[in-house]
């Protein structure tokens, strides 16, 4: 049996025309994949050379962090650092209440944050806009303008130097807000009519079907909030007067002496400070992907 390659006849000439694969466009992709990627490279190693002298400096001992030449990788490392910085401040404290502080307002701000986007986006009413107006115009203030009235509030509530007085004006944020409504109103208003139709209420509808929706926002805020309140200094540092309820970023600027700082103990304190943060990226940053919107409609 022979095979014979079937290729299509031009009718004028009777030649056999040979068909060609689009190699140019082929080509293209690939170099526009190549030049992405080595943009993203280039952009990972400027952003991550500095974390990554400020991490392996941690390491160095103190006569050679300013030694010349500098040096990248530490000569002979050392955890003095970082046995210096947990012995001289009550670190273990510290991460009690901060973890308290990040915990607790992480969860009220992913709640409120989500029960307001979801407000604004799926009700029509010109009082929410102006309401959504007003939670914005809040982005184009400087933080500390506000501080001064939040402190008044504050105090006159009784909620000076407790750790109330630290959750409470972070729970709602705007940029929480934003989040959810601009997801919500990617959501079909066909799946929430589908909910009513088949008699469910509002909150039912809230809590069966949104929630479960937004769970990648949700999950994306929770670290954004967790870092927020982690890194907090300036309003922690204008609340409590107790050091048995300090933060660990007071407690941090607690080790900096008036006239002489040891900054082989301050990069070992900021490093510790930093392993709660990565360790709650590295958990959580699997559960942020995308969600099926249109989960339960038909086409």
């Amino acid at each position: 049996m022979t095979t014979t390659d079937m290729r299509p006849v031009d009718a004028g000439s009777g030649r056999a025309v040979s068909k060609k694969r689009p190699r140019r466009a082929a080509t293209g992709g690939l170099r526009q994949a190549v030049s992405a990627t080595t943009l993203l490279w280039l952009l990972a190693c400027l952003y991550g050379l500095p974390v990554l002298w400020f991490v392996l400096s941690s390491f160095k001992p103190a006569s050679d962090l300013f030694s010349y030449p500098l040096t990248l990788v530490p000569h002979n490392p050392t955890l003095s650092g970082f046995k210096a910085a947990w012995d001289s401040a009550n670190f273990s404290q510290y991460f009690i209440n901060t973890a308290i502080v990040c915990v607790i307002t992480t969860i009220l701000t992913v709640g409120v944050s989500c029960c307001t986007g979801y407000a604004l986006a799926k009700y029509d009413n010109k009082w929410l806009k102006v309401f959504f107006v007003c939670i914005l115009a809040t982005t184009m203030l400087p933080s500390e303008v506000m501080l001064a009235p939040e402190f008044l509030v504050v105090r006159d509530l009784g909620l000076y130097n407790s750790f109330a007085g630290i959750i409470l004006p972070a729970v709602l944020t705007a940029t929480g807000c934003f989040m959810f409504r601009q997801f919500f109103l990617t959501v079909p208003d066909e799946l929430v009519e589908a909910a009513r139709i088949d008699g469910a209420r509002e909150l039912s509808i809230f809590l069966r079907i949104m929630v479960p929706l937004s769970r990648p926002i949700m999950l994306t805020l929770a670290i954004l909030s967790f870092q927020w309140r982690w890194n907090d200094y300036i309003w922690p540092l204008l609340m409590l007067n107790d050091p048995d309820k300090f933060t660990v970023q007071i407690g941090i600027q607690s080790i900096v002496g008036a006239q002489n700082i040891n900054w082989s103990v301050l990069l070992g304190a900021s490093v510790i400070s930093m392993i709660p943060l990565i360790a709650v990226f590295l958990v959580f940053q699997r559960y942020v992907m995308g969600a099926d919107i249109n989960a339960g409609l038909k086409d």
